[in-house]
């Protein structure tokens, strides 16, 4: 048999092809770890443990295990999930802080969210809205606009944490509208709303979901839902660009990621079971009784609305200051 060095160099390169092609025909062959970087019981865990069956079912019975870890801004999340081999059986499941706030707030290669991770699919959005506290006088977007500029750097917001999408999102309508208010930073959103009614802080950027229980009891007061369609949970809250503010959505999201070098064929295989367990009609249902609008996108779909979002927020970090160590 003549074998030409040519010829070895073809069958060589060919190799590593088939062996993917064969390692995504059998994929599943253990059970998915699905990390969530957050600790149980938060909006981006209970989205996740509602599409963990349908996956499991569209992958044939193989287990999708949550795997909760929190802590470091998402960051022990991710190295656990880079950490491991990019044979698609380790997942991230990620929000828009991890997926995009944490590219311009912590500067580590190693954990750059655009080259550690491939994108698999967009799994919902969870659109927000911006709240007062009833002391405050405004009774609209402009309203708030016109009394922060009166008041330069009196008004205060509050947030979850340093570097989260409430305390960009209110640095981002600061930027657009050439205002200035003092971030709180608080330990949960939670305490935020306890202060608001209290009077001790005057607006949040906040998930639609959990500030709607609040407004409908009168206690805090919607000012603009922050999509570009008014919300079912809120129909008479009006959205920011009815209000004047061009083109202004701020939205978290949830997402699963793999490791960069996850095989194309297992991604694929991934994005179709993602894919059909949000589309099911009752995890849908689960979605939006969760304050989240299911998505179920393809991959390229995600990547296109991924980068849009890195376009969005990283000047908006950049603008911020703020640098997570």
């Amino acid at each position: 048999m003549n074998v030409t060095r040519r010829g070895l160099a073809a069958l060589g390169a060919a190799l590593p092809a088939v062996a993917r092609a064969q390692g995504a025909s059998d994929f599943p062959r253990q059970p998915i770890r699905l990390v969530v970087p957050f600790a149980p019981g938060g909006t981006t865990d209970i989205i996740a443990r509602i599409l963990a069956p349908g996956m499991q079912e569209r992958l044939g019975g193989r287990g999708v295990v949550i795997e909760n870890r929190g802590g470091a801004a998402g960051v022990l999340g991710a190295e656990a999930v880079i950490s491991a081999p990019a044979d698609g059986h380790t997942l991230a499941f990620f929000s828009i802080t991890n997926a995009v706030l944490n590219a311009g707030l912590i500067r580590n290669p190693r954990l750059d969210p655009r080259t550690a991770f491939t994108p698999v699919s967009l799994v919902a959005t969870l659109p927000m809205v911006l709240t007062v506290g009833n002391h405050v006088p405004a009774r609209s977007l402009p309203e708030l606009i016109a009394l922060m500029r009166e008041r330069p750097g009196q008004l205060t917001y509050g947030s979850s944490g340093t570097g989260g999408i409430n305390h960009l999102g209110a640095h981002l309508l600061n930027m657009r509208t050439n205002t200035q208010a003092v971030h709180v930073p608080y330990r949960g959103a939670g305490l935020v709303y306890a202060d608001m009614m209290a009077g001790n802080v005057d607006f949040l950027v906040e998930g639609i979901a959990s500030q709607a229980p609040f407004v409908k009891n009168g206690q805090i007061r919607a000012l603009a839902t922050l999509d570009r369609t008014r919300n079912t949970l809120l129909p008479d809250t009006p959205t920011a660009i009815e209000q004047g503010l061009a083109d202004f959505e701020i939205m978290n999201f949830m997402s699963v990621f793999a490791p960069a070098a996850t095989p194309p064929p297992v991604i694929q295989r991934l994005e179709g079971a993602i894919r059909g367990a949000v589309r099911n009609e009752a995890a849908s249902q689960r979605f939006r009784e969760s304050g989240a609008e299911p998505a179920g996108s393809t991959t390229e779909e995600f990547r296109s609305f991924w980068q849009a979002q890195l376009a969005l927020w990283l000047p908006v970090v950049e603008a911020s200051g703020v640098r997570i160590e």
